[in-house]
């Protein structure tokens, strides 16, 4: 009997030396990208292979698609409905979106427009149309572009008021060799951080690893 006290003794001992099981991991904020004019989920392979060698699951990258010769707003609303299936499905509060080009007009509608900043952590705009490019002259057959030429009522929207509201964290990278972005610097935002990038072209953004880890990095500040 005094053996298997000494032993029960000795293995309570044991234990309480032992570290404390760590608590579940939450949940990584999930990223959505959301491409530009003309583009699709594809333009995104260099990006998530960045993102996955920089230690993000596959089952936290998004792609969000929508009709690039359609509506804005209707892109943006459907924004929206992907935003809360994404939530919905990682159990995550928040998300990060990374956008390229007429991306940034879908995405700052869903913020400013749609009470969206609340769900989203950091707003990631390479090369975004923010603030429109006169490059859109080249399609006004469609609204999206209508919506994107400098001085529409929907950009004039967008830059009324506070360019970067709520708690989210915004960054910009543009460059004047982007070609597209008329005149380069619309890419810009009050209020977000705002990265120069000596030459870049519009399109090579997408391939570029550098500007892929930075935006990584600033994702995760």
């Amino acid at each position: 009997m005094r053996r298997l006290v000494v032993l029960i003794t000795a293995v309570l001992a044991a234990l309480a030396l032992s570290p404390a099981l760590p608590a579940a991991a939450a949940p990584g904020t999930p990223v959505i990208f959301v491409h530009g004019y003309t583009g699709s989920a594809s333009n995104w392979t260099t990006a998530i292979s960045v993102f996955r060698s920089g230690g993000y699951a596959s089952s936290e990258l998004f792609a969000y698609e929508y009709n690039s010769y359609g509506n804005n707003i209707t892109n943006a609303q459907g924004l929206a409905s992907y935003v809360s299936q994404v939530r919905s499905r990682t159990g995550a509060a928040q998300v990060d979106i990374v956008n390229h080009s007429m991306g940034g007009l879908v995405s700052l509608w869903y913020l400013k427009q749609l009470g969206g900043a609340q769900y989203v952590r950091h707003l990631a705009s390479i090369a975004g149309a923010n603030h429109g490019t006169t490059y859109a002259s080249a399609c006004l057959i469609y609204v999206t572009c209508q919506q994107m030429y400098p001085g529409s009522s929907f950009i004039n929207t967008l830059s009324a008021g506070d360019e970067t509201p709520g708690s989210t964290k915004y960054g910009t990278w543009y460059s004047p060799c982007d070609g597209i972005i008329i005149p380069y610097t619309s890419t810009v935002l009050s209020g977000a951080t705002n990265n120069y990038v000596a030459c870049q072209t519009h399109i090579g953004y997408l391939t570029d690893t550098v500007t892929l880890t930075q935006i990584r990095s600033f994702l995760a500040t």
